[in-house]
C-alpha cells in the first residue's frame, strides 16, 4: 500500500507539527485549516504564527481551506478538536472515497454523546477505515524534528504497519497496535489527570503529592480503560503511561498549565479566555465521570477535576474531599 499524499485536517499546533513530520517522512502534506489567516501564513510565509509561533515550516507544506481537496489524499490525519470532529467529518463525508484510511489524532471523548473518537468517525464518516495515532508528543518538539514515539492503532495489522511505515522516520516512530479503544482511552484520560497534576503544582503541594496524584490517576486510567474493553498492556504503553508521564510532568501541556493556573487561584473563564488553543481535559472530564457512574467505577481524581471545572466545588474543597477519603488497599 502506497500512501504518498497525506491530508491533515486541523491547522492548530498538533496538526501543523504532524504536517512537518509527514514531510520529513518523504511524503506530500496538504493541511486543511478553518482559519483563513492560517492558510495564508503557511502558504505565503511558511509559518503558523497563531498556533505554532517561532517555528519555520517546510516550504513544501501546502495549506487549503477546501475539504474536498483533502478527500483526494491517500490517507488523512484528523486533528480537529474532539468536540468539533463530528461536524468536520460530516462535511468531509460527501467527498471521501470508500475505504480511505482516516487516522484520528485528537485526544478526547465527545462530551455530548460520551463516545470515543472512533465511534464518532464511524457515524459521521462511515466509509473511512479508522485508525488512531496517540502518544507522548508535544507539538513544538515534533515540529522541530526532536525524537518522538507514538502508538498507531488499527484493526488491520497490514494496513496499520503500512501507515506506520508511511508516516515514520528516524525521529518520528509510530508503533502499531491492534487496540483502538486502549489507544484512545489513554490519550483522552491523561488530559483530565494532567489538570489534577497541574492543580497540585499550582497549589505548591509538593513533589510527593505530584507523584501520588499521577500514580493514582494512572490506576484510574487502567480501571476505566479495561472496563471499556482496552487491553491492559496498551495502558502501560506509549498511548497510556507514556502520554500520562509527559502530560502530567510539564507545563508545556495545555491541560497541566490550565491546572496550574486553577491551583494558583485563577478562574476557568480567565484561563480559557486568554487562550486560542483547546484544553481537551475540560470537556473530557464530564464524559469520563458520566461513563464511570454508569459503569460503577470509582474515579475520585477525575471526579474531583470535573467538580472543579464545572464550578461545583472550589479547588480547596476538591482537595479536602480527596484527602478525607478512607484509607484502603492500594490496588483497589
Amino acid at each position: 500500500m502506497a500512501f504518498q499524499k497525506i491530508g491533515i485536517v486541523g491547522g492548530g499546533a498538533w496538526g501543523t507539527a504532524l504536517a512537518q513530520a509527514v514531510i520529513k517522512s518523504g511524503r506530500d502534506a496538504l493541511l486543511w485549516a478553518h482559519e483563513s489567516q492560517t492558510v495564508r501564513g503557511i502558504n505565503e510565509t511558511h509559518a503558523n504564527n497563531d498556533f505554532l509561533p517561532g517555528i519555520p515550516l517546510d516550504p513544501a507544506l501546502r495549506a487549503t481551506s477546501d475539504l474536498a481537496e483533502i478527500a483526494t489524499c491517500d490517507a488523512i490525519l484528523m486533528v480537529a478538536p474532539a468536540q468539533h470532529t463530528r461536524t468536520i467529518a460530516g462535511q468531509l463525508s460527501k467527498d471521501l472515497p470508500e475505504g480511505r484510511p482516516v487516522i484520528m489524532c485528537s485526544k478526547g471523548i465527545e462530551q455530548s454523546t460520551r463516545k470515543l473518537m472512533s465511534q464518532v468517525l464511524s457515524e459521521a464518516l462511515p466509509q473511512a477505515v479508522p485508525a488512531i495515532l496517540s502518544g507522548p508528543s508535544f507539538a513544538a518538539e515534533v515540529a522541530h524534528g526532536l525524537p518522538a514515539a507514538l502508538t498507531l492503532a488499527c484493526d488491520d495489522e497490514e494496513l496499520g504497519e503500512a501507515l506506520a511505515l508511511a508516516l515514520g522516520h528516524p525521529t518520528f516512530r509510530p508503533y502499531w497496535s491492534g487496540d483502538l479503544i486502549g489507544a484512545q482511552i489513554g490519550g483522552a484520560m491523561k488530559n483530565v489527570l494532567a489538570i489534577a497534576a497541574g492543580i497540585v503544582r499550582g497549589k505548591k503541594l509538593g513533589s510527593n503529592a505530584h507523584a501520588a496524584i499521577t500514580t493514582r490517576g494512572y490506576g484510574e486510567m487502567v480501571r476505566f480503560g479495561t472496563a471499556l474493553g482496552a487491553q491492559a498492556d496498551t495502558m502501560t504503553g506509549l498511548s497510556g503511561l507514556g502520554d500520562l508521564i509527559l502530560t502530567c510532568g510539564s507545563p508545556q501541556s495545555r491541560n497541566m498549565s490550565l491546572g496550574i493556573a486553577l491551583g494558583e487561584g485563577k478562574t476557568l473563564e480567565e484561563v480559557l479566555g486568554a487562550r486560542n488553543s483547546v484544553s481537551e481535559g475540560v470537556y473530557t472530564a464530564s464524559a469520563v465521570v458520566e461513563i464511570a457512574e454508569v459503569s460503577g467505577l470509582d474515579l475520585p481524581i477525575c471526579a474531583a477535576v470535573q467538580s472543579v471545572v464545572s464550578g461545583e466545588e472550589t479547588v480547596d474543597e476538591a482537595i479536602a474531599e480527596l484527602l478525607a477519603r478512607p484509607l484502603r488497599a492500594e490496588l483497589m
